[in-house]
C-alpha cells in the first residue's frame, strides 16, 4: 500500500531505509523544514532526520554526530548490533522513545526530535534535542500581584510543567500528557494531586479531552467549552489562570488544571462563581483589609451590572425617588438632551466598548493612549454639545470603572450590563427584576461536573463561608482542608433525600 498524507499514521515503518526514505519524503510533501542526513555508522548505511528550527544545532552535533562517528563495532555487525549499541550502550539524550509507525515518526518529528534510521532495522530512533524558539517566563499581565510571585506561564508546556513542579515537589502531584488534535497532536497536560482528586470527575475530564473532535488547538479556549459539563450558562465553569501558584492551590483543593501547549492560561475544572473575587492577594494582607476588598469587589460587580439600568429605570418610571433637588437638576440636564435618555445610555455603552476594542487590538505603544484620548476628546464633546447629560455619563463611568475590578467576569457584565438597562428602559424595576431572576436561576443551575458553581453559596456550607463572606486567618484556614469534591458530595446527598 502506497503510503501519503492521509493514510500514514498507523503504517509500520518498513527495514528498508531507502523505502522509508521516500515515504517521509511523501507524506512531507518535500517539505522544505525536512533535513535528512544520510550517512555510514560502523559500515551501515543510517540516516539522520531532523526538523529545520525545531532542533539544537549545538546538542545535535555534541550529543548525536559526534558519537555517532566514533561508533566501531567490527565488520561482522549487524544492522541489530548497531542500533542495540545505540540504544542500551550510548546516552545520546535523557528523552529517548522509539518510533514504529509513521505516525509516531512525524509526530516526533514535529516536536524537535532528532530520529536516526538505520537500514535492516524497523523503526526509528528518537532523541530529544529541541531548541526552538520560545518566550521567557514573564510576570503575569491580566492577574498582577503585588506580593506574590512574578511568574506566569509561558507558550511551552514543559516549561510550564516545571514551574509548577518547582512549587509542588510531592510525588502525588501528577502530570500526564496526552494529544489532543487530529492534526495539530498538541501537548495537552493533565496536572492533579492524587491525595485530594475524584478519580470518577478524573476520568470524565481525560476521556472529554480524547473524545474531541478537532483538527487543531490554538488556545486555551478550543478545549474550555469540552469541560463545560452540562448546561451551558453565562458564566464560565472552567477557570483559567496564567499564574503557577494560584494553579498550585486548586489542585491541592481537589482541582484538576488543563495545560496545552502553545498557549499562557492554564484551565482549572471545576471553578466556583465567587472565585472569580478572590486574589492572591487577599492572603498576604491581613484578614480584616482582605474582606474589605472582597466586599468592595462584590459591590463593584453589582454597580458594573445594575448601575445604568436602575438609574435609567429610576428616572424614567420611578423619579420620585429621587430628593427634589437632584430630581430638577437631572430634569434640567436631560431637556437640553435630543435622544431619549435609553438611547443616550446606549450610545455611551456602545462607544465605551468600542474604546475598550479599539485600545486592546492596537499595539500597547498607542492602545492606552487611544483609550485615554479617545475617552476624554468624546465624552467632553458629548456633554458640551448636549448630546449626552453629565448625571448619565458619570453613571456610565462609574459601571465601565467598576468592571475593571472583575476582569475574570468581564464577558458576562458586559453582556449583562446591557441587558439590565434594556430591561429598566422597557419594564423598570419589574423588568430589572426579571433580569436578576434570571441570572440567579442561571447560577444556581449550573454545575461542573456535578459541583454547583454557586457553592458554597447554594448547597450553604457555613464552614467554606469563611472564605467567601469574609477571609479568616491562615492559621485557621489551614485547618480547615477545604476539598472541592465535597460540594458534589453534598448535592449527592440532598438528591438522595429527595
Amino acid at each position: 500500500m502506497a503510503v501519503n498524507q492521509n493514510n500514514y499514521k498507523e503504517v509500520e515503518m518498513p527495514p528498508s531505509l531507502r523505502q522509508t526514505i521516500e515515504e517521509i519524503r511523501s507524506i512531507m510533501g518535500n517539505s522544505m523544514e525536512l533535513l535528512i542526513n544520510e550517512v555510514t555508522v560502523s559500515g551501515h548505511d543510517c540516516a539522520l532526520v531532523c526538523s529545520e528550527g525545531l532542533v539544537s544545532t549545538l546538542n545535535i552535533s555534541n550529543l548525536i554526530l559526534t558519537p555517532l562517528t566514533e561508533i566501531s563495532l567490527g565488520e561482522n555487525s549487524t544492522p541489530d548490533d548497531l542500533c542495540g549499541h545505540i540504544q542500551n550502550k550510548m546516552l545520546l539524550g535523557i528523552d529517548r522513545p522509539r518510533a514504529t509507525t509513521y505516525g509516531e515518526f512525524i509526530r516526533f518529528l514535529m516536536s524537535g526530535f532528532a530520529l536516526i534510521l538505520i537500514d535492516g532495522v524497523c523503526g526509528a530512533l528518537c532523541f530529544g534535542v529541541q531548541g526552538y524558539e520560545k518566550r521567557g517566563v514573564s510576570p503575569p499581565s491580566s492577574e498582577a500581584d503585588l506580593k506574590g510571585a512574578h511568574e506566569a506561564f509561558t507558550e511551552v508546556v514543559r516549561v510550564n510543567v516545571s514551574l509548577v513542579r518547582r512549587r509542588m515537589k510531592s510525588p502525588t502531584v501528577r502530570f500526564e500528557l496526552m494529544k489532543v488534535g487530529s492534526k495539530s497532536n498538541t501537548d495537552v497536560c493533565v496536572v492533579y494531586d492524587t491525595d485530594s482528586v475524584d478519580f470518577n470527575m478524573l476520568r470524565r475530564v481525560k476521556a472529554q479531552l480524547l473524545s474531541t473532535k478537532l483538527e487543531t488547538v490554538i488556545s486555551s479556549g478550543y478545549l474550555q467549552p469540552f469541560l463545560e459539563s452540562g448546561k451551558k450558562g453565562i458564566f464560565h465553569t472552567v477557570g483559567t489562570t496564567e499564574r503557577p501558584d494560584v494553579l498550585c492551590s486548586k489542585i491541592l483543593e481537589g482541582r484538576i488544571a488543563v495545560l496545552i501547549d502553545g498557549t499562557p492560561f492554564a484551565l482549572i475544572v471545576p471553578t466556583l462563581f465567587a472565585e472569580n473575587f478572590q486574589t492572591l492577594d487577599d492572603y498576604n494582607c491581613k484578614p480584616y483589609y482582605a474582606v474589605f476588598l472582597r466586599w468592595l469587589r462584590y459591590v463593584g460587580f453589582l454597580i458594573a451590572v445594575f448601575l445604568p439600568g436602575v438609574y435609567i429605570a429610576v428616572a424614567l418610571y420611578n423619579p420620585e425617588i429621587f430628593n427634589g433637588r437632584l430630581m430638577l437638576m437631572l430634569a434640567s440636564e436631560e431637556a437640553k438632551a435630543p435622544v431619549p435618555l435609553a438611547a443616550e445610555a446606549l450610545i455611551m455603552l456602545t462607544i465605551y466598548e468600542l474604546i475598550r476594542e479599539g485600545g486592546l487590538r492596537l499595539p500597547k505603544a498607542v492602545g492606552g493612549t487611544v483609550g485615554i484620548v479617545g475617552g476624554i476628546i468624546i465624552g467632553d464633546a458629548a456633554v458640551k454639545s448636549g448630546i449626552v447629560s453629565t448625571p448619565l455619563l458619570i453613571v456610565i463611568a462609574l459601571s465601565v470603572t467598576a468592571s475593571f475590578v472583575i476582569p475574570a467576569l468581564n464577558d458576562g457584565i458586559t453582556v449583562l450590563r446591557f441587558a439590565v438597562l434594556l430591561a429598566g428602559a422597557i419594564g423598570g424595576f419589574f423588568g430589572i427584576s426579571l433580569v436578576l431572576m434570571i441570572l440567579l436561576f442561571d447560577l444556581c443551575s449550573a454545575e461542573s461536573f456535578g459541583i454547583p458553581i454557586m457553592a458554597p453559596l447554594s448547597p450553604f456550607s457555613f464552614r467554606a463561608m469563611k472564605d467567601v463572606a469574609v477571609r479568616e486567618g491562615i492559621v485557621k484556614l489551614q485547618t480547615h482542608n477545604f476539598n472541592i469534591n465535597r460540594m458534589g458530595k453534598r448535592r449527592r446527598k440532598e438528591n438522595d433525600l429527595r
